[in-house]
């Protein structure tokens, strides 16, 4: 049963023969319900305030449970970028070793086309050493057969001389 201000103050009460002092009685009740109504005042603000902190708290909580969600999008995202930047980066070793791999053969490739390349240089020097001493040898001997030829031409004049200077 809840009692009123109200009630308290419209309490009356039987009188009786050497009962209590009615005007006492009467500003007792009165006290009483001032005090009531102010408890009941009091009871209603905290009420009200217990609702607010109740809905500020429901708030709170709404964005503390907005804020987990953010943290772990934020979290997922982040595990995505260190992922896509490890793969990323592993494309990159790839290419770049495809690339090395690449250059390395062209290297080899290159050496080995050099090396062929001096031994045909060895080979044609070695062909033209031969031609030229084939050449020089020729020339010797038609060098000498040119002096032989010079002697015999000379011999032959010398007799002639002589048979003319006998004539």
């Amino acid at each position: 049963m809840n009692i009123t201000p109200l009630d308290i103050q419209q309490q009356r009460f039987k009188t009786k023969f050497r009962g209590f002092d009615v005007r006492e009685v009467d500003a007792f009740l009165e006290q009483i319900a001032g005090a009531v109504e102010s408890l009941q005042r009091a009871n209603t603000n905290l009420q009200e305030e217990v609702r607010r902190l109740e809905l500020e708290i429901q708030g709170h909580r709404k964005r503390e449970e907005t804020f987990k969600r953010a943290l772990l999008n934020s979290q997922k995202v982040l595990d995505q970028m260190k992922d896509n930047a490890r793969k990323s980066a592993e494309l990159i070793i790839a290419e770049a070793e495809v690339k090395a791999e690449k250059i390395l053969n062209k290297a080899h490739n290159r050496l080995a086309q050099l090396h062929e390349d001096i031994s045909e240089l060895k080979r044609q020097r070695m062909q033209i050493e031969v031609q030229i001493g084939s050449i020089i040898e020729a020339h010797s001997k038609l060098l000498e057969i040119s002096k032989e030829s010079t002697k015999e031409m000379d011999e032959e004049d010398a007799k002639l001389k002589l048979l003319k200077q006998g004539q």
